[in-house]
């Protein structure tokens, strides 16, 4: 590869030709590393209809916006994007490449760091530069404990956590450099081919974007308890999430998962019903401004991330809740 600059380079995933919120999140730590060390912020966008993108990412803290707008672009196929997207990391030359950690940046980053012969760290929840190299932290050993890593080579890739980083203020005054990118890809090469997609249907607020998020586990005794739980959503305005242990019953839908295996949330308010507070959960939830837990164990771990508890039977306590929510409303 080229030699390396201090430039940081981040690939930011579009939803209906918009930059998710992590690829704005991304960006924020990416203007910060790149000022601390003299480099420069190159963001990239796969997809379609990204007519205004550029426009967009560079408000948010890109030097330079590559777009690469096609059809076959409009949906995430690993196999489709490695190609661009190898080339381009070759061509930039970047010291760090940030990718987010989703379903699409966790099955594309691996790929892209074997492609470049580099090394890969996932799930990372911040990034400082030292002595000129970047060193990552991340969760390890099921939440219970934090690693910091970082590699001999470059670019070193990672993949950062939703809701771990502040994305900068929209400022449509910073323009950066925008062009865009001549693909390289053969479409015949591609081995895989998507038959279908079917995107779940969110009722409401999102999961990520939520200020209140209720959340349900096994202390609700059973499917029906998050009924109660989305009684309250639409109350408050806030989005139902759910310990993995609820969602392996199948109590709800697996898109309600908040944990290290799931959603990450960081709303103003989390309210804990029934969840016992395990490791792997509060990885996705642990940055909450407030945190209320009700559960029948005293000595449940999830009271002690807690600035509120309330210890007894959520099936008794929740419908009391809702009478009391619907006062104040009324």
């Amino acid at each position: 590869m080229t030699e390396s600059n201090n430039g940081v380079l981040v690939v930011v995933e579009m939803l209906d030709s918009q930059p998710i919120d992590l690829g704005l999140e991304m960006l924020g730590l990416a203007r910060r590393l790149a000022d601390s060390s003299g480099g420069t912020v190159t963001a990239v966008a796969f997809g379609t209809g990204l007519e205004t993108t550029g426009e967009l990412l560079s408000a948010y803290g890109a030097d330079q916006v590559l777009i690469n707008d096609h059809e076959i672009f409009a949906n995430f196929h690993a196999e489709a994007w490695l190609p661009d997207l190898s080339k381009i990391v070759v061509e930039v030359a970047p010291a760090l490449v940030l990718i987010g950690h989703s379903l699409s940046g966790t099955d594309l980053a691996p790929r892209l760091a074997y492609r470049l012969d580099v090394d890969v760290a996932t799930g990372c929840e911040s990034i400082d530069i030292v002595n000129g190299r970047p060193h990552m932290t991340r969760s390890c050993f099921g939440g219970l404990a934090r690693e910091v890593v970082t590699f001999n080579k470059t670019p070193a890739v990672a993949t950062i956590r939703s809701k771990t980083q502040e994305p900068l203020t929209q400022m449509m005054e910073r323009v950066g450099e925008v062009q865009q990118v001549n693909s390289i890809l053969d479409v015949n090469s591609i081995r895989t081919r998507v038959i279908k997609r079917e995107r779940e249907k969110a009722d409401g607020v999102k999961l990520e974007s939520a200020k209140i998020v209720i959340g349900g586990g096994l202390g609700l005794g059973g499917p029906e308890g998050f009924d109660t739980l989305n009684e309250i959503a639409a109350l408050v305005d806030g989005a139902v999430g759910a310990s993995r242990a609820a969602c392996d019953l199948d109590w709800c839908p697996r898109s309600y998962q908040i944990g290290l295996t799931g959603r990450t949330v960081a709303p103003e308010l989390y309210l804990a019903v029934g969840i016992s507070g395990a490791s792997h959960h509060m990885a996705g939830c642990g940055n909450s401004k407030t945190i209320v837990s009700i559960n029948s164990d005293p000595d449940a771990a999830i009271f002690k991330s807690s600035s509120f508890g309330i210890v007894g039977n959520s099936q008794e306590i929740m419908p009391a809740l809702v009478e009391e929510i619907r006062k104040l409303k009324a």
